[in-house]
Order: structure tokens, then C-alpha cells, then sequence
């Protein structure tokens, strides 16, 4: 069974090249905070701007740093299953333990069409690898459905886990439902692991886990505690890290010659920025990701603020890995200079 916290990590750049030396150095650290396994090139992995060498090359590296230490996830998704087939051909021959499979984004199949043109042919190609489907319609247009996802699981030895992002909670218990007690359902979404993990319609086996970038030791024990049935301590936890979880997307009013309009700050716009700035490899995302406002970055600033102000050992791995100041990065004015948009 694939459970606990599982980190989707970022991909670090510089000068718009991928940052490998930073790369491993994130890994090293999610691996030290003791993370379940670690994620390389999912959606926060900013897989759909890597090009396929750069997207394997991120995987190779995961994939031997975490080598007997804790497990490797490759994302090998794609709106083209023939990539996806090549990319988890790879996968397996750096030796990853399973293989994510984002519902195919922009072209719009049906659920029947994912099951029976995309993960299955996955799946039958790659027998000996677990196949992890990921189901977020927000992002994809596209959804793959708790009855198609049963099919797979009845059909196939190697798809038994869903990371589900889809928000809603009767889908959570259809595929429950659907895929029996048996089947591995993680959290797609930070805010709502505790919810899902607790849910006895649910049963949620951890998270994968977009905050765990910046806090790995947190989130794992969050999990832990709620693995273990102690639910006081893990609703505390939550309580901790809820201002980290509001990040993973920020949304704020700015004002234009025209009117306000909303300006949505995606995953992993606020983490990368949030990485920087504590000091922690992550440099900008690549276009059309770019920067964020001056009202988005003071969302961030402001809940890793009330983080160290209120449970400051939350953050305190990172300073003593990265050996930054964290107090002193959060009130640095300095350190925000091309991070953020001057103007809209």
C-alpha cells in the first residue's frame, strides 16, 4: 500500500534552466524530515513546461536520491498516451515505485475514453509498477470516475491507489464505494487530508502533499498522528499549518483603468515564491507562470508570518537545513525584489 505524505515536489530553476544541483538539495531535505516519498514532476513539478529530456532527467535524480529511503513517484501524465507510455517506460528503468497518471488535460475524453485509451494501456505496458491515476477536473477539464476507476482496480494487479483533487466529497465516497476497503484513496488537496482521512466513508490513506515542499516534517506527522488515531493532536496541527495550505492557490482583487478583476495565483506560483524567499532553491516558474502581485506576495508573507509567529518549530527545519534566518528573510525587504508584478 502506497500511504503516509508524499511531497509533490518542485521542479527549481535558474535562469529559466532547471536548477538539478537545487533539486537535489530539496530532496535531501524532504528525505532528512523523514516524507514518505517524494513526487518528481507532478502538476506542482511544472511537468507541462518541461520539455521530456529536462522532465526524465528530474526523475532520474529523485529517483536515485531516494533509492532505499523512502519511495519515488514519477509523473509520466500527459494529454498524449503515447508520452505517457514512454515516460513510464523510463520510470521503470530508473527504478521508480509507481508512476502518476494525470487525467489527459485539454482534449476533453470521457471517462470511458481515459480508462480504456489511457491508464489501461499504462497499466497493461507496465505490469510491475503501481499505476496512480490522478483525478483533478479543475485543472484537466477531464475526469476519470470512481465506476472507471473500479474497472481498472478489477482489471488490473497494479492500479490500486487514486490521488483524488477533486474536491468533492460524494465522489470521495462513490470511489470508496465503488473500489472497496481494499483501495488506497490520497489526498489532493492539503486543506482537506484530515476531512478525508477521518471520514469513515472516506478512509483516506495520507496525502500528496503541496505544502510539504516548505514543512515535510509537519505535514508527515499531521499524517502520522491521524494514522494513529490521534485525532486532538492532528486537529491542532491542522490548525498550525492552515495558513500554509490557503496558499496553494491565491486569489486577490486588483484594481485595473477598467474596473477590479480577480487575479488567481496557481500552484506553484505562491510555494516557489514563498521558497525564495525563505531561501530555499525554487527560483521563478516558466512562462506563462510568472510572477505574483504586490497583494498576492503579502498573502504569502503574511501566513508564513503568522506560521513562525505562532509555531515558529514549524519552520524551523528549513532554517536549520538551508541555515537561513527565517525572522530575518520574512522582514527583509530586499529579499522580495523581483518577485512580485510592480504594477498589474
Amino acid at each position: 500500500m502506497i500511504a503516509g505524505c508524499f511531497t509533490a515536489i518542485v521542479t527549481p530553476f535558474k535562469n529559466d534552466a532547471v536548477d538539478y544541483e537545487g533539486l537535489s538539495k530539496l530532496s535531501d531535505f524532504q528525505i532528512k524530515n523523514g516524507i514518505t516519498g517524494i513526487l518528481a514532476v507532478g502538476t506542482t513539478g511544472e511537468s507541462p513546461v518541461l520539455s521530456w529530456d529536462e522532465h526524465n532527467r528530474v526523475i532520474e535524480i529523485v529517483a536515485e536520491k531516494t533509492k532505499g529511503k523512502c519511495i519515488c513517484i514519477a509523473g509520466a501524465g500527459s494529454n498524449n498516451t503515447k508520452e505517457s507510455l514512454e515516460g513510464t517506460k523510463h520510470a521503470v528503468s530508473v527504478g521508480a515505485d509507481a508512476v502518476l497518471l494525470v487525467d489527459p488535460y485539454y482534449n476533453g475524453p470521457s471517462s470511458l475514453e481515459i480508462r480504456k485509451e489511457y491508464v489501461a494501456p499504462v497499466a497493461k505496458a507496465a505490469p510491475n509498477i503501481e499505476i496512480i491515476p490522478y483525478v483533478i477536473p479543475g485543472r484537466t477539464g477531464a475526469q476519470l470516475l470512481p465506476e472507471d476507476i473500479a474497472l481498472l482496480n478489477e482489471t488490473f494487479d497494479n492500479v490500486n491507489t487514486v490521488k483524488e483533487a477533486t474536491g468533492n466529497l460524494e465522489n470521495m465516497k462513490n470511489t470508496r464505494r465503488c473500489c472497496g476497503p481494499d483501495f488506497t484513496i490520497l489526498s489532493g488537496d492539503d486543506g482537506m487530508t484530515l476531512e478525508m482521512m477521518l471520514n469513515p466513508e472516506i478512509k483516506a490513506s495520507g496525502v500528496i502533499s503541496v505544502a510539504s515542499n516548505v514543512v515535510p516534517k509537519a505535514v508527515t506527522q499531521m499524517v502520522h498522528l491521524l494514522q494513529e488515531g490521534n485525532q486532538a493532536e492532528a486537529k491542532k496541527l491542522l490548525s498550525a499549518l492552515g495558513p500554509l495550505f490557503d496558499l496553494v492557490t491565491v486569489k486577490t482583487m486588483e484594481t485595473t483603468p477598467f474596473g477590479e478583476v480577480v487575479c488567481r495565483a496557481r500552484n506553484p506560483l505562491a510555494y516557489k515564491t514563498l521558497m525564495s524567499i525563505l531561501g530555499m532553491p525554487a527560483g521563478r516558474c516558466r512562462q506563462p507562470l510568472g510572477k505574483m502581485t504586490r497583494n498576492g506576495l503579502e498573502t504569502v508573507l503574511k501566513a508564513a508570518r503568522k506560521v513562525q509567529a505562532d509555531n515558529p518549530e514549524i519552520l524551523e527545519p528549513v532554517a536549520e537545513f538551508f541555515n537561513v534566518d527565517i525572522e530575518g528573510r520574512l522582514n527583509d525587504p530586499s529579499i522580495l525584489e523581483g518577485l512580485y508584478y510592480e504594477e498589474y
